[in-house]
């Protein structure tokens, strides 16, 4: 197993989610950087909470809610569909395989990622608030801590991170033809 390297942060609990599923990243790293996500993103609420309490409180902390008027299933399908989005262009974005032949591809990679987040929070943001990012949800919901932003707080955590492994997998079992090779090695291993 090796370890993803790239210049990119790991601010998202579902990204590296999706990066430990895709093998970049071990399981160790992973929980340890969920962990630190989910702790920063607590004291980066508490900052803004003690800088400016009256909009803190005015806009709900920022929590993430479902929208009156959607389902759960509905806010559960926009953040999988979202997260997927994200995380299927962090992959493709940084593909040590389009480093070799574009060599310009590392200096790229935040333009696509960044334009996704654009695009998945026009999307989402009527529909969830733009969750695709548990650890963001858990602060604000936390420093909020009021019962409306513990509602349906599980699909800010479910939907992204089914959306990271769907993401994962169609990266590395479809497009990079890991299942086909674990099927060969398979066959050539059991004759």
């Amino acid at each position: 197993m090796y370890e993803y390297e790239w210049a990119g942060g790991h601010i998202n609990p579902a990204v590296t989610f999706g990066l430990f599923l895709g093998r970049k990243v071990s399981l160790v790293r992973a929980v340890l950087y969920i962990m630190a996500q989910c702790l920063g993103a607590i004291c980066g609420c508490g900052i803004v909470k003690s800088l400016k309490k009256a909009n803190f409180n005015a806009f709900s902390g920022g929590a993430t809610e479902l929208a009156d008027g959607f389902s759960p299933g509905a806010g559960l399908a926009a953040e999988i569909i979202g997260t997927f989005v994200l995380v299927y262009t962090v992959f493709s974005a940084t593909d040590p395989k389009r480093k070799a032949r574009d060599s310009h591809v590392p200096v790229l990679a935040p333009l696509p990622i960044g334009f996704a987040v654009f695009v998945v929070n026009l999307a989402t943001i009527p529909v969830t608030g733009a969750g695709i990012n548990p650890a963001r949800s858990f602060g604000s919901a936390v420093m909020f801590n009021n019962h409306k932003a513990w509602d349906n707080h599980w699909i800010f955590w479910i939907g992204p991170f089914i959306g990271a492994a769907m993401a994962a997998t169609y990266h590395e079992f479809v497009l990079r033809g890991g299942a086909a090779k674990t099927l060969k090695s398979f066959k050539t291993s059991s004759v």
